[in-house]
Protein backbone atom coordinates (compact mmCIF):
# COMPACT_ATOMS: atom_id res chain seq x y z
CA UNK A 1 0.00 0.00 0.00
CA UNK A 2 1.06 3.21 -0.83
CA UNK A 3 1.54 5.84 2.32
CA UNK A 4 -1.19 8.49 1.08
CA UNK A 5 -0.16 11.73 3.38
CA UNK A 6 2.80 11.52 1.28
CA UNK A 7 0.71 11.06 -2.42
CA UNK A 8 -1.83 13.74 -0.96
CA UNK A 9 1.67 16.13 -0.59
CA UNK A 10 2.75 15.42 -4.34
CA UNK A 11 -0.54 15.98 -5.88
CA UNK A 12 -0.80 19.46 -3.70
CA UNK A 13 2.67 20.55 -4.76
CA UNK A 14 1.93 19.64 -8.41
CA UNK A 15 -1.56 21.98 -8.06
CA UNK A 16 -0.05 24.52 -6.24
CA UNK A 17 2.99 24.80 -8.28
CA UNK A 18 5.59 25.25 -5.61
CA UNK A 19 6.54 23.68 -2.25
CA UNK A 20 5.55 27.13 -0.09
CA UNK A 21 2.21 26.85 -1.33
CA UNK A 22 1.43 22.93 -0.82
CA UNK A 23 2.43 24.07 2.75
CA UNK A 24 0.27 26.56 3.20
CA UNK A 25 -2.52 24.24 1.75
CA UNK A 26 -1.41 21.31 3.75
CA UNK A 27 -1.38 23.47 6.99
CA UNK A 28 2.93 22.27 7.48
CA UNK A 29 6.25 23.90 6.96
CA UNK A 30 7.81 23.80 3.43
CA UNK A 31 10.16 21.80 4.93
CA UNK A 32 8.08 18.73 5.70
CA UNK A 33 6.83 19.04 2.45
CA UNK A 34 9.60 18.85 0.80
CA UNK A 35 10.77 15.77 3.11
CA UNK A 36 7.47 14.10 2.43
CA UNK A 37 8.27 14.33 -1.40
CA UNK A 38 11.65 12.69 -1.01
CA UNK A 39 10.78 10.26 1.05
CA UNK A 40 8.24 9.35 -1.58
CA UNK A 41 10.60 9.44 -4.53
CA UNK A 42 13.14 7.08 -2.23
CA UNK A 43 10.73 4.81 -1.90
CA UNK A 44 9.71 4.42 -5.04
CA UNK A 45 13.23 4.75 -6.73
CA UNK A 46 11.59 7.42 -8.82
CA UNK A 47 12.06 11.53 -9.22
CA UNK A 48 8.68 12.54 -9.16
CA UNK A 49 8.71 16.27 -9.37
CA UNK A 50 11.18 18.81 -11.45
CA UNK A 51 11.94 21.39 -8.89
CA UNK A 52 11.19 24.96 -10.64
CA UNK A 53 8.93 27.55 -11.11
CA UNK A 54 6.69 26.17 -10.53
CA UNK A 55 7.52 22.66 -10.11
CA UNK A 56 5.70 20.58 -12.69
CA UNK A 57 5.68 16.50 -12.60
CA UNK A 58 7.61 14.04 -14.21
CA UNK A 59 5.98 10.85 -16.16
CA UNK A 60 6.06 9.14 -12.49
CA UNK A 61 4.57 11.75 -11.09
CA UNK A 62 2.33 12.81 -13.78
CA UNK A 63 0.85 9.00 -13.24
CA UNK A 64 0.87 9.12 -9.91
CA UNK A 65 -0.50 12.80 -9.49
CA UNK A 66 -3.73 10.87 -11.56
CA UNK A 67 -4.16 7.98 -9.11
CA UNK A 68 -4.60 10.43 -6.39
CA UNK A 69 -7.38 12.64 -8.12
CA UNK A 70 -8.66 9.34 -8.82
CA UNK A 71 -8.93 8.19 -5.80
CA UNK A 72 -9.94 11.16 -4.25
CA UNK A 73 -13.28 10.97 -6.12
CA UNK A 74 -13.96 7.61 -5.57
CA UNK A 75 -13.77 8.25 -2.00
CA UNK A 76 -16.19 10.79 -2.34
CA UNK A 77 -18.80 8.62 -4.74
CA UNK A 78 -18.44 6.42 -1.79
CA UNK A 79 -19.49 8.50 0.74
CA UNK A 80 -22.66 9.85 -0.91
CA UNK A 81 -23.52 6.08 -1.53
CA UNK A 82 -23.28 5.03 1.95
CA UNK A 83 -25.01 8.61 3.26
CA UNK A 84 -21.48 9.73 4.89
CA UNK A 85 -21.55 13.60 4.29
CA UNK A 86 -18.18 14.80 2.83
CA UNK A 87 -16.61 17.41 4.72
CA UNK A 88 -16.07 20.73 2.45
CA UNK A 89 -12.51 20.96 2.99
CA UNK A 90 -11.82 17.76 1.88
CA UNK A 91 -13.39 18.22 -1.42
CA UNK A 92 -11.54 16.34 -4.28
CA UNK A 93 -10.47 18.12 -7.63
CA UNK A 94 -10.66 16.93 -11.16
CA UNK A 95 -8.40 18.11 -13.75
CA UNK A 96 -10.80 19.34 -17.12
CA UNK A 97 -9.05 20.19 -20.36
CA UNK A 98 -11.74 22.52 -21.55
CA UNK A 99 -11.03 25.10 -24.67
CA UNK A 100 -11.42 28.60 -23.95
CA UNK A 101 -14.60 30.14 -25.98
CA UNK A 102 -16.68 27.11 -23.90
CA UNK A 103 -15.14 28.73 -20.42
CA UNK A 104 -16.24 32.13 -22.02
CA UNK A 105 -19.74 31.19 -22.98
CA UNK A 106 -21.00 28.08 -21.04
CA UNK A 107 -19.09 25.67 -18.74
CA UNK A 108 -18.97 27.99 -15.84
CA UNK A 109 -22.77 27.43 -15.40
CA UNK A 110 -21.65 23.67 -15.36
CA UNK A 111 -18.96 24.32 -12.55
CA UNK A 112 -21.47 26.57 -10.47
CA UNK A 113 -24.09 23.60 -10.58
CA UNK A 114 -21.70 20.94 -9.32
CA UNK A 115 -20.58 21.85 -5.56
CA UNK A 116 -18.82 18.46 -4.34
CA UNK A 117 -15.52 18.96 -6.07
CA UNK A 118 -12.99 21.80 -7.04
CA UNK A 119 -12.38 22.55 -10.79
CA UNK A 120 -8.83 22.07 -11.78
CA UNK A 121 -9.02 23.23 -15.40
CA UNK A 122 -6.85 22.69 -18.28
CA UNK A 123 -7.58 25.55 -21.13
CA UNK A 124 -6.43 24.35 -24.84
CA UNK A 125 -7.58 24.97 -27.92
CA UNK A 126 -11.04 22.26 -29.09
CA UNK A 127 -8.83 20.12 -31.70
CA UNK A 128 -6.17 19.82 -28.97
CA UNK A 129 -8.00 19.07 -25.75
CA UNK A 130 -8.80 15.13 -26.00
CA UNK A 131 -4.93 14.70 -25.98
CA UNK A 132 -4.68 15.48 -22.11
CA UNK A 133 -7.11 12.87 -21.94
CA UNK A 134 -5.51 10.52 -24.11
CA UNK A 135 -2.21 11.27 -22.24
CA UNK A 136 -4.03 10.50 -18.83
CA UNK A 137 -3.07 13.76 -17.69
CA UNK A 138 -6.92 14.48 -17.33
CA UNK A 139 -10.21 13.16 -16.24
CA UNK A 140 -12.75 14.91 -18.90
CA UNK A 141 -12.44 16.90 -21.73
CA UNK A 142 -14.20 19.33 -23.34
CA UNK A 143 -13.08 18.48 -26.94
CA UNK A 144 -13.87 19.13 -31.03
CA UNK A 145 -12.95 16.10 -31.48
CA UNK A 146 -15.55 13.15 -32.01
CA UNK A 147 -13.12 10.44 -32.34
CA UNK A 148 -12.78 7.58 -29.19
CA UNK A 149 -10.30 7.58 -26.69
CA UNK A 150 -9.31 4.63 -25.01
CA UNK A 151 -10.99 4.07 -21.79
CA UNK A 152 -12.96 6.56 -22.12
CA UNK A 153 -17.21 7.37 -23.03
CA UNK A 154 -17.90 10.04 -24.65
CA UNK A 155 -21.38 12.06 -25.85
CA UNK A 156 -22.06 14.95 -28.33
CA UNK A 157 -22.85 18.96 -26.63
CA UNK A 158 -23.92 20.40 -29.72
CA UNK A 159 -22.29 23.35 -31.77
CA UNK A 160 -20.90 26.28 -30.58
CA UNK A 161 -21.79 28.86 -33.56
CA UNK A 162 -19.01 31.41 -34.42
CA UNK A 163 -19.78 34.58 -36.57
CA UNK A 164 -16.76 36.65 -38.31
CA UNK A 165 -17.59 40.06 -36.74
CA UNK A 166 -15.34 43.57 -36.99
CA UNK A 167 -16.61 46.84 -36.06
CA UNK A 168 -18.30 49.13 -38.59
CA UNK A 169 -15.08 51.63 -38.89
CA UNK A 170 -13.09 48.81 -39.36
CA UNK A 171 -15.26 47.06 -42.26
CA UNK A 172 -15.90 50.76 -43.69
CA UNK A 173 -11.55 50.79 -43.99
CA UNK A 174 -10.62 47.22 -44.56
CA UNK A 175 -14.24 46.16 -47.28
CA UNK A 176 -15.13 49.34 -48.61
CA UNK A 177 -15.38 47.06 -51.68
CA UNK A 178 -17.06 43.93 -50.29
CA UNK A 179 -15.43 41.20 -48.30
CA UNK A 180 -13.17 39.67 -50.75
CA UNK A 181 -10.40 37.28 -50.33
CA UNK A 182 -7.90 40.22 -51.45
CA UNK A 183 -9.29 42.63 -48.85
CA UNK A 184 -8.87 39.77 -46.15
CA UNK A 185 -5.26 39.41 -47.37
CA UNK A 186 -4.77 42.99 -46.33
CA UNK A 187 -6.79 43.36 -43.50
CA UNK A 188 -5.34 42.19 -40.32
CA UNK A 189 -7.63 39.36 -38.11
CA UNK A 190 -7.59 38.26 -34.70
CA UNK A 191 -6.39 34.82 -34.33
CA UNK A 192 -6.25 33.46 -30.46
CA UNK A 193 -2.76 31.52 -30.35
CA UNK A 194 -0.71 29.11 -33.43
CA UNK A 195 -3.78 26.39 -32.35
CA UNK A 196 -6.72 28.98 -33.30
CA UNK A 197 -7.55 28.04 -37.06
CA UNK A 198 -11.17 29.67 -37.01
CA UNK A 199 -10.62 32.12 -39.28
CA UNK A 200 -8.95 29.87 -41.92
CA UNK A 201 -11.47 27.36 -41.62
CA UNK A 202 -14.00 30.03 -42.53
CA UNK A 203 -12.47 31.46 -45.42
CA UNK A 204 -12.22 28.55 -46.46
CA UNK A 205 -15.84 27.73 -46.13
CA UNK A 206 -16.73 30.94 -47.49
CA UNK A 207 -14.34 31.71 -50.64
CA UNK A 208 -13.10 28.09 -51.14
CA UNK A 209 -9.80 29.31 -50.74
CA UNK A 210 -7.12 29.63 -48.69
CA UNK A 211 -5.83 33.30 -47.83
CA UNK A 212 -2.93 34.64 -45.94
CA UNK A 213 -3.99 37.11 -43.12
CA UNK A 214 -2.04 39.52 -40.95
CA UNK A 215 -2.80 38.55 -37.84
CA UNK A 216 -2.84 40.13 -33.87
CA UNK A 217 -2.42 36.93 -31.71
CA UNK A 218 -4.71 37.24 -28.53
CA UNK A 219 -5.00 34.56 -26.16
CA UNK A 220 -8.29 35.73 -24.78
CA UNK A 221 -12.23 35.03 -25.58
CA UNK A 222 -12.82 37.85 -23.68
CA UNK A 223 -10.24 40.26 -25.19
CA UNK A 224 -10.92 38.92 -28.54
CA UNK A 225 -14.24 40.62 -28.54
CA UNK A 226 -13.18 43.89 -26.86
CA UNK A 227 -10.88 43.94 -29.64
CA UNK A 228 -12.99 43.37 -32.48
CA UNK A 229 -14.83 45.85 -30.92
CA UNK A 230 -12.15 48.52 -30.66
CA UNK A 231 -11.86 47.85 -34.52
CA UNK A 232 -8.15 46.05 -33.80
CA UNK A 233 -9.27 43.27 -36.61
CA UNK A 234 -11.61 41.32 -37.21
CA UNK A 235 -12.43 37.55 -35.52
CA UNK A 236 -14.28 35.02 -35.20
CA UNK A 237 -16.10 35.22 -32.11
CA UNK A 238 -18.23 33.07 -30.84
CA UNK A 239 -22.25 33.94 -31.52
CA UNK A 240 -23.60 34.24 -27.63
CA UNK A 241 -20.89 36.66 -26.89
CA UNK A 242 -21.62 38.94 -29.95
CA UNK A 243 -25.20 38.72 -30.60
CA UNK A 244 -26.46 41.57 -28.72
CA UNK A 245 -23.48 43.79 -30.12
CA UNK A 246 -24.44 42.90 -33.40
CA UNK A 247 -28.13 43.97 -32.92
CA UNK A 248 -27.15 46.65 -31.01
CA UNK A 249 -25.29 47.75 -34.28
CA UNK A 250 -21.64 47.82 -32.51
CA UNK A 251 -20.63 44.66 -34.52
CA UNK A 252 -20.87 43.65 -38.08
CA UNK A 253 -20.98 40.50 -39.48
CA UNK A 254 -18.48 40.64 -42.49
CA UNK A 255 -20.74 38.18 -44.37
CA UNK A 256 -24.31 37.71 -43.56
CA UNK A 257 -25.54 34.13 -42.56
CA UNK A 258 -22.00 32.69 -42.53
CA UNK A 259 -21.78 31.07 -39.53
CA UNK A 260 -19.47 29.06 -38.69
CA UNK A 261 -20.60 26.11 -35.97
CA UNK A 262 -18.01 23.82 -34.05
CA UNK A 263 -19.47 20.55 -33.01
CA UNK A 264 -17.98 19.98 -29.27
CA UNK A 265 -18.09 16.70 -27.47
CA UNK A 266 -17.47 15.34 -23.77
CA UNK A 267 -15.18 13.05 -23.28
CA UNK A 268 -14.65 11.50 -19.77
CA UNK A 269 -12.74 8.57 -18.28
CA UNK A 270 -14.46 5.32 -17.27
CA UNK A 271 -12.64 4.93 -14.43
CA UNK A 272 -14.51 7.56 -12.58
CA UNK A 273 -17.46 7.72 -14.57
CA UNK A 274 -20.09 6.94 -11.32
CA UNK A 275 -17.86 9.80 -9.15
CA UNK A 276 -18.03 12.44 -12.45
CA UNK A 277 -21.99 11.47 -12.65
CA UNK A 278 -23.44 14.74 -11.22
CA UNK A 279 -20.55 17.10 -13.25
CA UNK A 280 -21.55 15.09 -16.66
CA UNK A 281 -25.40 15.96 -16.08
CA UNK A 282 -23.96 19.56 -15.31
CA UNK A 283 -22.24 19.67 -18.35
CA UNK A 284 -25.29 18.39 -20.64
CA UNK A 285 -27.75 21.58 -19.38
CA UNK A 286 -25.34 23.84 -19.43
CA UNK A 287 -23.82 23.45 -23.08
CA UNK A 288 -27.84 22.76 -24.11
CA UNK A 289 -28.66 25.67 -22.84
CA UNK A 290 -25.88 27.55 -25.50
CA UNK A 291 -24.67 25.58 -28.08
CA UNK A 292 -26.78 24.02 -30.87
CA UNK A 293 -28.18 20.96 -30.73
CA UNK A 294 -26.61 18.03 -31.91
CA UNK A 295 -27.19 16.29 -35.43
CA UNK A 296 -29.06 13.26 -34.52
Amino acid sequence: MMDYALLDALATVLRAGSFEKAARLLGLTPSAVSQRIKLLEERLGLVLVVRGQPCTATPAGQKLFCHVEEVALLENSLREEIGVSAIPAERPSIRIAVNADSLATWFVSAMAAVDDCLFDLVLDDQDHSAEWLRRGEVRAAVSGDSGAVQGCDSRPLGALRYIATASPAFARRWFSDGVTPEALAAAPCLTFNAKDMLQARWIGKVFGEAVATPTHWLPSSEAFVDATLAGVGWGMNPEALVKDLIAEGRLVPLVEDAPYDVPLYWHWSRSVQPAIRGITAAVMEASGAVLLLPET
